[in-house]
């Protein structure tokens, strides 16, 4: 296994792991109350901390809420990008399609959403903090990959985030209800649906209709 640069760091590793049990233990903390019924003392205590080193680490609810969803997004895996992106639109697509899909429906995004849908209402901030997190990071992603091809494929596309915001869109749409209110759907649905929206993305990309004249 290879080292990080907290093994030949006592301190650093230390703070790690108590990091990681604060954001395991709010987790449980949120699926189970919600965000507005856990308590950061039950947290901390949990988490077999004090209440001070979890102020050292976060620096409110609403911070250790950010956290937790980092981590549910796979922000730890180093920011290498996924093995789609090095493949040309009519292959990536799909795979980025059934990446994002995987993602989004998974039980603990799900549940995640649930949190946030209960509690938005009354902590506008957690809605926001919760769009900027499971979201912005792949609309960023897609966007990077608009960026390497749209000069190759000859697209114009003024506002890459918004068409990586339509692509997420023609995924969701009702198989993310459907998971939400009823169950999650099989892999041949999530599979079919990721070739369909694939296909509409680049039948959009292909029509210039994210170009500043398109739109």
């Amino acid at each position: 296994m290879a080292k990080t640069w907290t093994d030949d760091n006592p301190k650093a590793a230390l703070m790690a792991r108590k990091r990681a049990a604060l954001v395991a233990a709010a987790e449980a903390a949120f699926l189970e109350r919600g965000y507005a019924g856990a308590s950061v003392n039950e947290i901390a205590a949990a988490a077999g901390v004090s209440i001070k080193t979890l102020y050292r680490h976060f620096d409110d609810k609403d911070d250790l809420f950010s956290a937790v969803m980092q981590a549910a997004c796979g922000r730890t895996s180093g920011g290498k990008a996924p093995a789609w992106y090095a493949l040309p639109p009519a292959e990536a697509l799909p795979l980025a399609g059934k990446d994002y899909l995987h993602h989004v429906l998974s039980p603990q995004q799900l549940a995640l959403y649930r949190v946030v849908v209960r509690d938005a209402h009354r902590f506008p901030e957690l809605g926001r903090r919760y769009s900027e997190e499971t979201a912005g990071g792949r609309d960023a992603v897609f966007a990077g990959y608009l960026d390497l091809w749209c000069s190759r494929a000859g697209w114009s596309v003024r506002d890459k985030q918004g068409a990586a915001q339509v692509f997420a869109a023609l995924l969701k749409v009702r198989l993310f209800d459907e998971a939400v209110l009823l169950k999650p759907p099989s892999e041949a649905r999530i599979a079919a649906k990721a070739r369909s929206a694939a296909a509409a993305m680049l039948a959009l990309l292909r029509a210039g209709l994210f170009s500043e004249t398109g739109r």
